[in-house]
C-alpha cells in the first residue's frame, strides 16, 4: 500500500531516516561515492525537509520512499529508495508510477541517479524516461539527469 508520510512524526521520520541509509549506502558502494546527501540526512533534517514523501508499506512495514518537489509545473523527484530485504519486488516503479499520477498540471518528470546504478537507470528507461546529461559531481563520480515528458 502506498501513503503519504508526515516527517513531522518522530516515528515516520525515524523510519524513513534507517531505509533511505540502508538503500543509498548500496548505490554508495555502486558508484564509488560516499557523499550521497541522504546519507547526511538527520531526523532533523528530514522533519525540516520540503519535499513531499510516499511510502510503500508491506504488512504495515515501510519497505520503500519517494519524495519529490513541484516547481513551474515540473514533479522533480528528489529521492527514490527501496529497504535492500525488498529489492527487486517492482516497489521502485510501483512508488514512480504513482506519484506520475498525482499533480495533473505538470508537464515533465526530472530525476536523477548515479550513471553507474544500473538497476536505477534500466528503471528510469524503461518506465519512459529519457537520459538527458551526465553531471560530474566528483572526478569520474557521475549523476545521469532522466526526463519523461507528460503530455
Amino acid at each position: 500500500m502506498i501513503k503519504k508520510l508526515n516527517l513531522k512524526d518522530d516515528v515516520i521520520s525515524k523510519s524513513v531516516l534507517e531505509l533511505q541509509i540502508a538503500s543509498y549506502k548500496i548505490e554508495a558502494e555502486i558508484i564509488g561515492f560516499q557523499e550521497i546527501p541522504p546519507l547526511k540526512d538527520t531526523i532533523k533534517s528530514l522533519k525540516q525537509c520540503e519535499e513531499i514523501f510516499y511510502g510503500y508499506h508491506i504488512n504495515d512495514v515501510l519497505t520503500g520512499i519517494i519524495s519529490f518537489e513541484v516547481i513551474k509545473n515540473v514533479l522533480d523527484i528528489h529521492r527514490v529508495a527501496v529497504h535492500p530485504n525488498f529489492f527487486r519486488m517492482g516497489i521502485a516503479e510501483k512508488l514512480i508510477n504513482y506519484i506520475e499520477k498525482l499533480e495533473s498540471n505538470i508537464y515533465k518528470i526530472t530525476v536523477c541517479s548515479g550513471r553507474a546504478n544500473l538497476p536505477a537507470v534500466n528503471l528510469y528507461l524503461k518506465n519512459g524516461y529519457r537520459k538527458t546529461k551526465n553531471i560530474e559531481i566528483s572526478k569520474n563520480v557521475y549523476l545521469t539527469e532522466f526526463v519523461k515528458p507528460l503530455y
